[in-house]
């Protein structure tokens, strides 16, 4: 198993970037898809986006495809996820998940298993 743990989150203005750290513990890190899932106050949480084990594939939510950019160092046990051009929408908490989905299940929110703590984005107008 592995166990998540979420960096870089803090307060940016709109248009900015910031760019998410998930590191995972665990000798089988490379044999995960990889998840980044938000939850505003109030909202439901919903997927962001995820990368397959060898990061051929990946799933982006419609709001972030083409501002969002998920990338993994399985040499490093470690997936990110960059944002640019951030909204205040965006503003959340953002969770790192980890989970055995193929490349046709990146976005099904229960192929994840193992969840970090989370790490707050906060976008101002």
């Amino acid at each position: 198993q592995v166990q998540p743990v979420e960096s870089g989150g803090g307060l940016v203005q709109a248009g900015d970037s910031l760019r998410l750290s998930c590191a995972a513990s665990g000798r089988t890190f490379s044999h995960y898809a990889l998840a980044w899932f938000r939850q505003a106050p109030g909202k439901e949480r919903e997927i962001v986006a995820a990368i397959n084990w060898n990061g051929v594939h990946a799933y982006y939510e419609d709001s972030v495809n083409g501002r969002f950019t998920i990338s993994r160092d399985n040499a490093k046990n470690t997936v990110y996820l960059q944002m640019n051009t951030l909204k205040p929408e965006d503003t959340a908490v953002y969770y790192c998940a980890a989970g055995f989905a193929s490349e046709f299940g990146l976005g099904n929110d229960y192929e994840y298993t193992y969840w970090g703590q989370g790490t707050q984005v906060t976008v101002s107008s």
